[in-house]
């Protein structure tokens, strides 16, 4: 199963926007999708319409609770083939609960290996910080996007969660890879976003997703309704955007595995 964690350390760059409609783009395109909420903030479950003051199991439990598989957290979402595991705020206090723990950077690792025989592909929504739930998603994933906003300062941040994948490939999982830098919130006659697109792209090269997502009001207004994108507004750029976005993901997959085999 290939495990994807979204992730920046730096809020409002469009990580949960981006978690919840990749899923969601997987899922239409026939995968078996699970999507992890790994934010106390909860918004990838606001956003596929569960109301997380009215769950009785999160992540939460299965990360505190070894008693508590992950199988038994996951909930259905409106979208055929999308599952979610859900989160409420009571994930912000499972650091100090953690702490003492021996190996708890890999509590999320081993809960997703027992069912990842039932998906596809896992997307994982990490929390806007460099904490213990973002090293849990880091170690546990194969890949990791980066949503970044074409902003100055954006850029900066970017080099923080660079260093810190490349701890975490080094200590914990050598399998973790870049999957790309995704430039959110692009505007297309904006002076400024066009050149902070332009270091972007000469400085991080391949690394950069061809696809942006660029600024709209529908992805903006899609989570209040409890939907993605691709329900809300399906005919939007924002739709368009990131179906282009998994078609990338997805056909540089298969265009490797077919690289490989040809070395083989």
């Amino acid at each position: 199963m290939q495990t994807i964690a979204i992730a920046n350390q730096k809020g409002g760059c469009g990580k949960t926007t981006t978690a919840v409609n990749i899923a969601t783009a997987f899922a239409v395109m026939g995968n078996r999708v699970l999507i992890i909420d790994l934010d106390p903030q909860a918004h990838s479950t606001l956003g596929l319409g569960h109301n997380p003051e009215s769950l009785n199991k999160t992540v939460y439990d299965t990360l505190t609770n070894v008693r508590m598989p992950l199988s038994r957290v996951i909930t259905a979402t409106n979208v055929r083939g999308l599952d979610l595991a859900p989160s409420n705020i009571l994930l912000s206090g499972v650091e100090f609960e953690l702490v003492t723990l021996y190996s708890r950077e890999y509590i999320l690792s081993r809960q997703i290996n027992c069912v990842g025989d039932n998906y596809d592909i896992c997307v994982i929504d990490c929390s806007p910080s460099l904490s213990l739930l973002t090293l849990n998603a880091l170690v546990a994933g194969t890949d990791v996007i980066i949503p970044v906003q074409t902003h100055y300062y954006a850029v900066e941040g970017l080099k923080q969660l660079l260093g810190t994948v490349n701890i975490v490939r080094e200590r914990f999982n050598r399998r973790l890879k870049i999957l790309g830098i995704l430039l959110t919130f692009v505007e297309a006659g904006a002076a400024l976003s066009k050149q902070v697109q332009q270091q972007m792209r000469e400085f991080f090269g391949c690394l950069v997703f061809d696809t942006v997502i660029r600024k709209t009001l529908k992805l903006a207004e899609a989570p209040s309704a409890g939907e993605s994108i691709f329900s809300y507004a399906p005919s939007s750029r924002g739709a368009a955007d990131y179906r282009a976005l998994a078609e990338e993901i997805i056909y540089n997959k298969v265009f490797a595995e077919e690289i490989c085999n040809v070395r083989a």
